[in-house]
């Protein structure tokens, strides 16, 4: 009887999509080193899906989140794991280029999955339990697939129920499951990179961003970074964007943007930048930083972060988008990001300004709504989201002290004049309330109120 046998030196994976399946040559560092010396934020930016016309600071977050922070799973003094990956969601109306975007970072990322929300299920992003004769036998899904390194997520808000899978992926980075008889914990350290739609197909800016997508409050602040792309009519930017899309299709070369004034600092640098890498050269450097480069927070960049933080917290007026101890920790793990790019073991406050510049970008589009509307008596319409709180309190108040829940128009009004709320259309509010199920409509003018404690 003879025994086969197989004699081997080493062992992989042929459809590894990881760190590993690259080769990183000597000739590769030199190259990357050198970028060291230029601009390379501007340059890995540049590289990002060039064929997309501008959104420069989107291209920015995505880098930042290619990139990654530093790794504190092995934290010996807390004992907590800490997420280093950052979250991005891209919100806007149709034919801005989200999903080109997704797939340039889905085919740059060293380990990269790309998916589509239509077609995907909490199990198929998650771990499918199978039956293999007698055994049972896990299957990873997209999340654990995509483990240390990016899953992209387009048409984000067509997923329907499977956002709550998405809930302990996001934030503890593990796959927990229990079923059959096997209960388990799988990693899924992966940055989720989103694509989404608004409901109605158009961004409306009087609404919140959870309004336009229909997506709960505790999954929209698991995002570091929420991006809001408005198709608006701007000459000077149509006839940029114009010779670039008809020298794309012909094969030329567009001419460079020249940013106007107004821009951000950080806008005007990376658009000035003309460094442009190959789509393997910028894996390379991406898979590069991430094995090499652990950064940590210099005193400098702490002060620049707190003192932002502390102002983002005074600033705050419990509004759709509140400021919690996760936007610290987002600036945080985005100026490490920065750091990496710029091959920094210690990140400067020039990192972290950087960082607080997208944030800002980020947090003007989120809380438009609020930053347009004026405070209350001050003559200025209030957004329909704001107004719908402030009013929907005021009645619980006048409920209480009258023990009725139902409330006649003329009521209603007295109530908002009394509380100093305007707005700019009554029908309007009424009607968004009437959607969202606070007040329903009883008869002829009359409403009632449900939440109140007198139904």
């Amino acid at each position: 009887m003879f025994l086969l046998y197989v004699h081997a030196n080493y062992v992989g994976s042929s459809t590894s999509s990881g760190d590993s399946a690259l080769v990183i040559t000597m000739s590769d560092i030199m190259e990357i080193n050198a970028l060291t010396e230029k601009y390379p934020f501007g340059a890995l930016v540049n590289s990002l899906c060039p064929t997309i016309f501008g959104h420069t600071l989107v291209k920015a977050g995505l880098v930042l989140a290619l990139v990654g922070g530093t790794d504190k799973s092995g934290d010996k003094v807390s004992g907590l794991h800490k997420r280093s990956d950052s979250h991005v969601l891209i919100v806007g109306d149709p034919g801005l280029g989200k999903s080109q975007l997704l797939q340039a970072v889905g085919n740059v990322a060293p380990r990269g999955v790309y998916v589509c929300g239509n077609s995907a299920t909490s199990a198929g992003l998650t771990v499918t339990l199978t039956r293999d004769g007698s055994d049972t036998v896990l299957e990873a899904g997209a999340l654990v697939l995509a483990d240390r390194g990016c899953c992209c997520i387009d048409e984000f808000d067509k997923m329907g129920s499977q956002h709550s899978a998405l809930l302990e992926a996001m934030e503890q980075q593990s796959i927990s499951i229990a079923k059959a008889g096997m209960v388990c914990s799988l990693p899924a350290r992966t940055a989720i990179l989103a694509a989404a739609n608004p409901v109605g197909g158009h961004f409306n800016p009087r609404k919140s961003v959870a309004d336009n997508l229909k997506l709960s409050t505790p999954l929209l602040s698991r995002f570091d970074l929420i991006f809001i792309l408005l198709d608006r009519p701007d000459s000077g930017l149509d006839k940029y964007l114009s010779d670039h899309v008809l020298a794309m299709h012909a094969g030329e070369t567009s001419s460079q943007f020249e940013p106007h004034e107004s821009d951000l600092p950080l806008e005007q640098k990376l658009m000035t930048c003309k460094e442009q890498l190959e789509p393997l050269q910028l894996k390379k450097y991406i898979a590069h930083v991430r094995s090499t480069i652990h950064p940590t927070l210099s005193d400098d960049a702490k002060a620049v972060l707190k003192e932002y933080y502390l102002q983002l917290r005074s600033d705050d007026n419990n509004d759709e988008t509140p400021i919690t101890t996760r936007q610290l920790e987002s600036l945080i793990r985005l100026t490490e990001s920065r750091a990496r790019v710029a091959q920094h073991n210690i990140a400067t406050s020039a990192d972290a300004i950087d960082v607080v510049e997208i944030f800002q970008h980020c947090m003007r589009d989120a809380r438009a709504d609020s930053n347009a509307a004026g405070p209350a008596g001050s003559g200025k319409a209030m957004g329909v989201a704001k107004a719908s709180k402030l009013l929907i309190s005021a009645l619980n108040g006048h409920s209480e002290r009258t023990c009725t829940s139902l409330f006649s128009v003329a009521e209603i009004k007295e109530v908002m004049t009394r509380a100093k709320i305007e707005v700019k259309s009554f029908d309007s509010l009424m009607c968004a309330l009437n959607e969202q199920g606070f007040l329903l409509k009883k008869g002829t003018n009359i409403f009632q109120l449900q939440t109140s404690t007198c139904l």
